[in-house]
């Protein structure tokens, strides 16, 4: 056995990766306060060929050097846009034809176990802020509400975390863990 070598990992340069296709999700991050959360979310992007990031509210945006730390570079391969509130956003991409999914505990969550994505649909994923989560406003939006099962004393999961458990959960039950042709 041995470590594979970068050079071995086929890793696609930036401007294959702008023209490849991408996975059918897009990814909300409203009012994220922690830069480091934010990096994340674009590395996880990245490894997972996501269409785009909008970022909302007091979510930081690139270039930052916090951002950049986390991201490795993952800002300039990833699509993202700034977008001040999450309300029209998610109601503009409803109208396009994205199910909105926000994650989030409430009493009418899906078990993100018990989720079972269409192979045919388009999904926007809504992350909320690390203190007050998705805002009650969005909650009416919602095609469905996630929630990952947690059964510690917690019950609360790192956004960076979440946001990889549910973007792997949900491609990986559409069957789009392969890269996309």
């Amino acid at each position: 056995m041995r470590k594979i070598e970068n050079s071995e990992l086929g890793r696609l340069e930036v401007a294959a990766f702008k023209e490849h296709p991408k996975n059918p999700l897009v990814l909300i991050l409203d009012d994220v306060r922690s830069l480091n959360n934010v990096g994340s979310a674009f590395r996880t992007a990245d490894a997972f060929i996501i269409e785009k990031i909008y970022l909302c509210g007091i979510t930081g945006k690139p270039p930052h050097r916090e951002i950049n730390k986390t991201a490795l570079g993952a800002t300039e391969s990833v699509d993202w846009e700034y977008v001040g509130d999450v309300l029209p956003l998610a109601k503009r991409l409803s109208k396009e034809g994205y199910k909105i999914l926000v994650v989030e505990q409430t009493d009418v969550s899906v078990m993100l176990t018990d989720f079972d994505p269409s192979q045919t649909e388009k999904y926007a994923l809504i992350f909320g802020n690390e203190v007050f989560g998705v805002y009650e406003k969005l909650l009416p939006l919602a095609h469905h509400c996630l929630e990952i099962p947690q059964y510690g004393t917690k019950h609360s999961l790192n956004i960076s975390v979440s946001l990889g458990i549910v973007v792997w959960s949900l491609l990986e039950k559409m069957g789009l863990l392969a890269v996309p042709k």
